[in-house]
C-alpha cells in the first residue's frame, strides 16, 4: 500500500504497499490450499473458495482505488470485513490477518485502527478455538500479546518520528529567521556605510565650501583678492565635491553597469549569461542610446528578479530576454513557457500577501513599483498553462531625464543618477539591499 492522500495511520509515510499486497495475495493462496488439501471432501469447500477468490479480488484492486478522501478507508474496512467472514467460516485464513492488520495501521487514524486490530484478534482467537480440542490458554495470549506488542511498538515509533518531524520544522523557521536577521543586518550595515561615506566625503566638502564663502563674505570689501581666493577655492571644493557625489551614485549601480560604456544591451546580456536554473537567451532590437543611471538599474534588476522568479516558480524549459529601442520608448520583454499563473489582479494581490506573511521577497509587486517609481509601467501577461510575459516600458521622457534623472547635468551610465534614483528604492532594489535574492 503506497502512501495516500487519504492515509492518516501510523505507518502511512511507510512505502510497502505492494509487498503488503503481495504478502496478503500470497497468504490468501497459501491458505487456500491448506483448506482444500485438510478439507477436499467439504460441502464448504466452494463457498469457501469462492469467498478466498473475492478477498483475493478486493486485494488486487486496492491499486486502482481513489488515494483521497475516505476511499482508503473503505477499501479497508471492505477487504476487513471479507476477511472476517472467510475466517469464520474457514479456520484456516486466519493466518491473512497479518498483512491485514499493517494496512489497517496504514490507514486508519490510530484509536479506529487499534479498534479494527483488537477485533481482528477476536476473531482470529475464535476461529482457532474452533479447531482446537481443548482450551488452550496460548491460543488466546499469543494473539492478544502479538497484537498488542505491534500496536505499541508502531505507537512509539509514530511518537518519536513526529517528535523529529517537528525538530526539523523548528530547525528549518529558525534559519529562514536567521536569514533574514542577517538580511536585516546586511542592510542596516550598508546604509551605515553610506551615511559614513557621505559624512566624511560629501558632508566635509560641503562644510568647507560653507566656511569659505562665509570668510569670502566678510573681507569681500576690505580685501577682494584674497575673497575672490576663497570664492575659487570654494568652487574647486563643490566640484571635488561633485566628483565624490557621482562616485558614491557609481557604486550603487548594480554590478552589470560596470564598464558597461553606456551599453545597457552589454549589461543585460551578461545577467542573462550569468542566470541559473534556466535556459535564458537575449535579443536586443534598435540602436539604444544612454540610458539614465536609475532607468538602467531598474531595467538591470527586474531581468535578475524575473529570471529567479522563473527559475524558481516556473518550470520553464527556456526563456526570452527582448530589449527593444523605439523613438517613444525603451521596452524590456521577459518570456517564458512555464506554468503561467492567474495574473489576475485580485490574484496578484492575494498571492503577495502570501508572499508578505511568510518574511518573502516583494516578486512581481516589487518590480512593479521599481519601475513605475521611475515613470515607466510594467504589464504582465500569463495564465495557467500558458506561460509568462513581463513587459516594462519606459517613455522617451523618462530616457531624456524628464524626471529629475539627470540632475547631475550629464547623461547617463554612472554620470546622469537622479538624487531619488541614487538613494531611494531603486538603489536598493526596493527593499534596502544591493541585489534583489532568487525570487524576490
Amino acid at each position: 500500500m503506497d502512501t495516500m492522500d487519504g492515509a492518516r495511520g501510523i505507518l502511512a509515510p511507510v512505502r510497502f504497499g505492494r509487498m503488503l499486497r503481495s504478502v496478503l495475495l500470497a497468504m490468501i493462496a497459501v491458505c487456500g490450499i491448506r483448506y482444500v488439501l485438510r478439507h477436499d471432501d467439504s460441502a464448504m469447500m466452494v463457498p469457501v473458495l469462492a469467498g478466498a477468490v473475492v478477498l483475493a479480488a478486493v486485494a488486487a484492486v486496492q491499486g486502482l482505488v481513489p488515494r483521497r478522501g475516505a476511499w482508503p478507508a473503505a477499501w479497508t474496512l471492505v477487504a476487513v470485513a471479507a476477511w472476517v467472514a472467510l475466517t469464520l467460516t474457514a479456520p484456516s485464513f486466519a493466518w491473512c490477518a497479518v498483512p491485514l492488520a499493517f494496512a489497517v495501521l496504514q490507514i486508519l487514524p490510530f484509536w479506529p485502527a487499534s479498534a479494527v486490530v483488537a477485533g481482528m484478534t477476536a476473531v482470529v482467537v475464535v476461529a482457532e478455538l474452533r479447531l482446537a480440542a481443548d482450551v488452550d490458554p496460548t491460543i488466546v495470549a499469543g494473539p492478544i500479546g502479538i497484537a498488542v506488542a505491534t500496536i505499541v511498538a508502531y505507537r512509539a515509533l509514530d511518537r518519536e518520528a513526529r517528535a523529529r518531524q517537528q525538530l526539523l520544522d523548528e530547525l528549518t523557521a529558525t534559519q529562514a529567521e536567521l536569514a533574514a536577521a542577517e538580511h536585516r543586518a546586511g542592510a542596516l550595515a550598508e546604509r551605515a556605510r553610506l551615511s559614513r561615506e557621505i559624512h566624511d566625503s560629501v558632508g566635509q566638502d560641503l562644510s568647507s565650501i560653507n566656511l569659505l564663502l562665509q570668510a569670502a563674505q566678510q573681507q569681500w570689501d576690505r580685501r577682494p583678492d584674497e575673497a575672490r581666493a576663497q570664492v575659487r577655492t570654494a568652487a574647486d571644493s563643490a566640484r571635488e565635491g561633485l566628483d565624490e557625489v557621482r562616485r558614491v551614485v557609481r557604486d550603487l549601480a548594480p554590478a552589470e553597469l560596470d564598464g558597461a560604456a553606456g551599453s545597457l544591451p552589454d549589461a543585460i546580456r551578461r545577467v542573462v549569461a550569468d542566470a541559473v536554473g534556466v535556459d535564458a537567451s537575449f535579443r536586443s532590437h534598435g540602436a539604444v542610446a544612454d540610458v539614465p543611471l536609475p532607468v538602467a538599474a531598474a531595467v538591470i534588476r527586474t531581468v535578475r528578479g524575473a529570471l529567479a522568479n522563473v527559475a524558481e516558480h516556473a518550470q520553464a524549459t527556456r526563456v526570452v530576454v527582448s530589449l527593444t529601442a523605439q523613438p517613444d520608448e525603451l521596452r524590456l520583454d521577459i518570456r517564458d513557457d512555464g506554468v503561467g499563473f492567474d495574473a489576475r489582479p485580485a490574484a496578484r494581490r492575494e498571492r503577495a500577501g502570501q508572499r508578505h506573511r511568510q518574511g518573502r521577497g516583494h516578486g512581481l509587486t516589487g518590480i512593479e513599483e521599481r519601475i513605475a517609481a521611475l515613470g515607466g509601467t510594467l504589464e504582465i501577461e500569463s495564465a495557467p498553462g500558458e506561460g509568462t510575459t513581463l513587459s516594462a516600458v519606459f517613455p522617451a521622457s523618462v530616457l531624456a531625464g524628464g524626471s529629475d534623472s539627470s540632475v547631475f547635468g550629464e547623461g547617463a551610465f554612472g554620470e546622469g543618477a537622479s538624487a531619488d534614483g541614487a538613494f531611494g528604492e531603486d538603489a536598493f532594489g526596493g527593499s534596502g539591499q544591493a541585489r534583489p535574492a532568487p525570487g524576490a
